[in-house]
């Protein structure tokens, strides 16, 4: 019988132990994995949602929170700013373009945006069924909320104030649905998207300024035409701005700043600034996974070093029949390389299977059991190192065993 299955029969020959060893090491690179997995995942959504963006205006308050509002849709907007004000900014030399944003109200927790086709277009979206939202109150939906809440083409949905649904309803005012978009893995598949001049009409503004005969003014950078009195008198939450130069990153920000009803926000600055903030209870968690991988590898060692002693008799009749030293040593080490490999495959996939789950029952986290991480080979390593080390002194005491005196006593 070879060293590597003597090794293994050692160890199903002590299943509670051996169990517990497993079962330590597992729960310790499995807390480690999932926070990589999660803190890589988050890393990646929110690259990918913010790019193409340079800088995004809101109403003066946070600029962090005008990033989560904005792009990511999981706060409330500061406020809004006027068609006049963002008139004035797109006109500036150092904005490239610009894309404006109406939010404020949800359908069924879903979040609906007012804006314009190169919202789209930014997100590199394409239609799966149906049309663009090209007349009024007309709007296409996400690829998550078709498939989680049944909508389909033809829908009518009434939108609700807010994030939080019943809210508040606009029955008398719904959208109709005219188009459905593919996924695309980014935060559009979870929005229903419309027209700003929708938006203004659910809540009754439109009523009070269509008037006939007035005046059209088109806000060319925003791709908004409106009526002289709107200009003056509607709002907007947000808008998208791509810099025409690297001079626009240093100016364009002071200039919106020293506008007294704008705020700038630079999402690069605005989400590392949010990775810092959570960073510190990433290291915690982190910091509690290393202990337990710590502690289990301290009970792989106190399993080892109690059945050598054991076993003491059996090693010192393996070495009169002829065992070297080095195979005691290496028969020895490998019993707590397959406790450690064991230990750190059940923690891989319980890791990955508990992304896997989060991504299933958070809807708006669209996360997989099959994310992979280049790191996650730098984790399964340093739990190799940790199982040899813990495997070591138990393997030298064996290695050093005096078998005359083993065998006289026995």
């Amino acid at each position: 019988m070879n060293v590597f299955s003597l090794s293994a029969k050692n160890v199903v020959a002590k299943p509670l132990s051996s169990l517990l060893s497993v079962l330590l090491f597992g729960f310790g690179v499995s807390i480690i994995v999932i926070i990589l997995l999660t803190s890589s995942f988050m890393k990646n959504e929110i690259s990918k949602n913010a790019a193409g963006i340079d800088l995004v205006v809101g109403a003066k308050g946070s600029p962090l929170q005008i990033i989560l509002a904005s792009i990511f849709h999981v706060d409330f907007p500061t406020g809004n700013i006027s068609l006049a004000d963002a008139r004035n900014l797109t006109r500036n030399r150092l904005v490239a373009s610009a894309i404006p944003l109406s939010l404020g109200d949800s359908y069924r927790g879903y979040r609906i945006v007012g804006t314009t086709e190169k919202y789209v277009e930014l997100y590199k979206a394409e239609l799966e069924q149906g049309e663009f939202f090209n007349a009024k109150m007309t709007a296409i939906v996400g690829s998550n909320v078709a498939s989680l809440l049944g909508v389909s083409l033809g829908d009518a949905l009434a939108s609700d104030h807010g994030l939080s649904e019943g809210a508040g309803d606009h029955d008398e005012n719904p959208y109709k649905v005219v188009g459905i978009l593919k996924p695309s893995g980014s935060v559009i598949d979870n929005l229903v998207i419309t027209s700003i001049q929708s938006v203004w009409e659910v809540h009754g503004h439109e009523e009070e300024h269509d008037e006939p005969g007035m005046g059209e003014v088109e806000l060319e950078k925003l791709g908004v035409t409106v009526t002289e009195e709107q200009l003056t008198e509607e709002d907007i939450t947000s808008i998208f701005i791509k810099y025409r130069s690297p001079m626009a990153a240093v100016q364009l920000p002071r200039i919106v700043n020293g506008t007294s009803n704008l705020q700038a926000a630079s999402p690069p600055y605005e989400t590392a600034r949010l990775f810092n903030i959570i960073g510190v209870g990433v290291e915690v968690v982190n910091i509690l996974g290393v202990v337990i991988i710590i502690l289990s590898a301290v009970s792989v060692f106190i399993a080892l070093i109690n059945s050598l002693k054991e076993r003491k008799y059996e090693l010192a009749i393996m070495r009169s029949m002829g065992a070297g030293r080095t195979k005691i040593f290496v028969l020895i080490l490998i019993e707590g390389l397959i406790l450690t490999i064991i230990g750190s495959f059940f923690g891989f996939g319980l890791a990955h299977f508990g992304f896997g789950m989060l991504g299933v029952s958070v809807d708006q986290f669209d996360a997989s059991a099959l994310f992979f991480v280049e790191e996650e080979y730098i984790v399964f390593g340093g739990s190799m190192i940790v199982g040899i080390f813990a495997s070591l002194i138990p393997a030298i005491l064996a290695y050093r065993a005096d078998i005359s005196e083993t065998l006289a006593r026995g």
